[in-house]
């Protein structure tokens, strides 16, 4: 059944199963290995489930300005490539963003292409932690994207949701690095690194393995009836495979598979979150690597908007996504980023 589901993401099936494949492969020294030492951190053996996410024990949270998260994210985007930034600040100058508190204002954030002929406008709530100036970078990476694909038309102009989040989570990445590159008190690095790997862990760990599941259980629904025992044992048996021991999990935990609308919804859409993120983690390592020419065919990526497949798409950077040593280099990213915190 999934094959209907990446036909609409203009994928083939064995890209898919590259990547899956190789973040399967990637639990242990990803997941299996950050949760350990998170545990340690806080000084247990393992972590209750419900810790997965919880601040790190010294996290102190520091607080920006709107100018302050206004110059970090387009001094990162400038640094990268100065278009970008010159599109980006249009967004600030021309109040294209709604990131202001205000009683009974939607949560979340989101860019909205609107039409091409006009512009896009950013909703997003603004508290000055970290994490808001990188959801800052993040949708302005969509409202880059859709200003440059714009021309192509209304038609055309939109991406598949696989490489939807391209700019996005690049613009974030290249945030995330400024920020990192900038701060110089281990205390503060290991909170950034740590806040930057369980992103990174929930958006490709994760959703793989609720990717799993739903394959699971539609191969044994093929052959009868799942009982709610039998879906929650299939549920329990993924996340300790994805999540390792440093995870501890109670009875409760065996019905939460039920709190995911997608599976119900929108059958097979998870792979899409881990595919964006491996993807832009390889494109990065591409660029860090000092590829001849990235920014301007950074650009060129953009700007095609649907009119390309990823095939076409990521062919001048020298990649290919039915590889799977594509995605194991997007996976070193954060492997990479493990590494170091283990080393402070």
């Amino acid at each position: 059944p999934i094959s209907e589901r990446n036909l609409s993401n203009q994928v083939e099936d064995e890209v898919v199963d590259a990547l899956v494949s190789s973040v399967l492969d990637s639990y242990p020294r990803l997941s299996h290995r950050y949760y350990r030492m998170k545990a340690r951190w806080f000084g247990v053996d393992a972590l209750d489930y419900w810790d997965r996410n919880a601040p790190l024990p010294d996290d102190e949270t520091r607080l920006y300005s709107w100018s302050d998260a206004r110059r970090t994210v387009l001094d990162a985007y400038g640094a990268f490539e100065p278009r970008l930034a010159e599109i980006a600040d249009q967004f600030f100058d021309k109040s294209w963003i709604d990131a202001q508190l205000r009683e009974g204002k939607d949560s979340g954030a989101f860019s909205h292409s609107t039409v091409p002929s006009v512009h896009p406008y950013i909703l997003m709530n603004f508290h000055g932690k970290a994490r808001d100036v990188m959801t800052l970078a993040h949708e302005l990476g969509h409202g880059v994207h859709q200003v440059l694909s714009g021309p192509q038309g209304a038609l055309m102009a939109d991406t598949p949701l696989t490489t939807a989040e391209t700019a996005s989570v690049f613009g974030e990445m290249l945030t995330f690095r400024s920020l990192l590159d900038g701060e110089k008190d281990p205390a503060r690095r290991r909170i950034l690194l740590a806040g930057k790997v369980e992103d990174m862990l929930n958006t490709v760990v994760r959703q793989i393995a609720f990717h799993s599941f739903e394959t699971r259980v539609h191969d044994e629904r093929a052959g009868g009836e799942l009982s709610p025992e039998r879906l929650g044992d299939i549920w329990m048996d993924i996340q300790g495979e994805s999540l390792g021991d440093g995870i501890r999990f109670d009875d409760d935990y065996r019905s939460y598979w039920a709190y995911i609308p997608h599976f119900v919804h929108s059958p097979f859409y998870v792979y899409a979150y881990a595919f964006g993120d491996c993807l832009v983690n390889s494109l990065y390592d591409v660029f860090k690597d000092g590829h001849p020419g990235f920014q301007g065919k950074y650009l060129d990526m953009l700007g095609a908007g649907g009119t390309l497949r990823h095939r076409e798409l990521l062919a001048p950077f020298g990649l290919d996504a039915t590889d799977p040593e594509f995605w194991k280099r997007g996976l070193g990213v954060v492997a990479g980023f493990v590494d170091e915190l283990e080393s402070i």
